[in-house]
């Protein structure tokens, strides 16, 4: 049977006063932590009975930062949620949640999924391209592209690009939106 734990970052006070925050383009929006709160508890009943379905073991824990839903779903070592756990699995099943509280709820949702440590693990993949991208430009490149990613994962990039002490901007459109690094 799966567990599902309730977590909200930061306190529902904080986020009352401060109900505006920005999106991954850098573009403000309103999300009332209500509505994340309810898109959270949807994801993770979505979840649920997925993994029941499937028969698969994890606990669900649900946290809201960042004006959006956080959905965490973990098992201890050697269970069979790690076959739930490659990126394009993730990614297909944050989708299908997404729609299904989009259904639900009549809007867009924003949540996260992450599925034994997958976000963590794609973090540091996305750490390596940046460094071997920033290898090229210290061998004289002009600028390093990297492949078309969510964006998600260019929020992701361009917080490590910075981090690193370069500059980052996202070109393309659609599904061929990038990441380009240029140094300072």
């Amino acid at each position: 049977m799966t567990d599902v734990q309730t977590e909200f970052t930061p306190s529902e006070e904080e986020a009352v006063h401060s109900p505006i925050t920005p999106d991954v383009d850098g573009d403000a929006e309103t999300t009332p932590p209500a509505d994340l709160d309810r898109e959270g508890d949807i994801a993770a009943d979505y979840i649920e009975e997925l993994l029941d379905i499937a028969d698969i073991d994890g606990d669900i824990d649900i946290d809201t930062r960042n004006g959006r839903a956080y959905i965490s779903v973990n098992a201890e070592e050697g269970t069979n949620l790690r076959l739930l756990s490659k990126p394009d699995t993730v990614a297909a099943l944050q989708e299908l949640t997404r729609l299904a509280v989009q259904n639900q709820t009549g809007g867009f949702s924003r949540l996260i999924l992450d599925i034994a440590g997958s976000r963590d693990a794609r973090q540091a993949e996305l750490a390596t391209l940046v460094d071997r991208a920033i290898a090229r430009l210290e061998e004289g490149s002009a600028e390093a592209s990297l492949p078309a990613m969510s964006s998600y994962e260019r929020k992701l990039v361009h917080d490590i690009v910075s981090e690193r002490g370069y500059v980052s901007n996202s070109r393309g459109e659609g599904r061929d939106r990038h990441t380009v690094i240029t140094p300072a």
